[in-house]
């Protein structure tokens, strides 16, 4: 209660005393925080390049890329390997097509950073020596290309078809090969070529 000349009695002000225990509280609370911000490491840039290694036709090879980089950029741009052509860049025309592992992939949507690690066989690494892989030869002796454009991005997704069990029939062939788009229209001697290769690629 207050006195009659309106101050609280023995000097004690209520508010003065919740509002300096409120500071008090703050201040180890603060420190703290402070102490943590100062032993986090600093996040980085996502501008600067990051150290990848790619594992490509066999061999590895140590890049530094941009996070953004796709597959298709760096084996074009960092690595030199063109044949693996850019196409629509968008996913939709098949040009780009490289194998990582076992799986076809369109190599203009896929990260480097996200294929780190695993086997990628373009175009280049399909021949042995001076032997075609089966398919290359049987694109040659089907006449299954005219431009060629396509081609690369073709054979790696036929190969694919085969080994994935959809090649058994010209119906499967055409459903299964749909991704990759042939602009000059070569689409019955590819089929051919296709089945052509089947036997001795999963007898390999």
């Amino acid at each position: 209660m207050s006195n009659a000349s309106g101050s609280p009695p023995s000097g004690f002000h209520r508010r003065a005393f919740i509002a300096g225990a409120a500071g008090s509280a703050l201040v180890p609370m603060t420190a703290r925080a402070a102490t943590q911000d100062a032993s986090a490491p600093a996040p980085q840039d996502p501008a600067l390049p990051i150290d990848v290694t790619l594992r490509v036709n066999g061999q590895d090879k140590r890049l530094s890329l941009d996070a953004r980089t796709t597959v298709l950029d760096a084996l074009r741009e960092h690595l030199k390997l063109t044949g693996s052509k850019k196409g629509c860049d968008h996913g939709q025309c098949g040009a780009c097509t490289v194998l990582i592992g076992d799986r076809r992939v369109v190599s203009c949507l896929t990260l480097a950073l996200a294929a780190e690690g695993q086997e990628i066989t373009t175009i280049e690494g399909l021949a042995t020596n001076d032997r075609l892989h089966p398919m290359q030869q049987a694109f040659v002796d089907n006449d299954a290309f005219q431009c060629g454009y396509c081609t690369p991005g073709q054979i790696m997704s036929a190969i694919a078809c085969v080994k994935e069990g959809h090649a058994g029939t010209d119906a499967d062939i055409r459903e299964y090969m749909s991704g990759n788009i042939c602009r000059c229209a070569a689409y019955p001697n590819i089929v051919a070529a296709v089945k052509q290769a089947a036997p001795e690629i999963m007898k390999g």
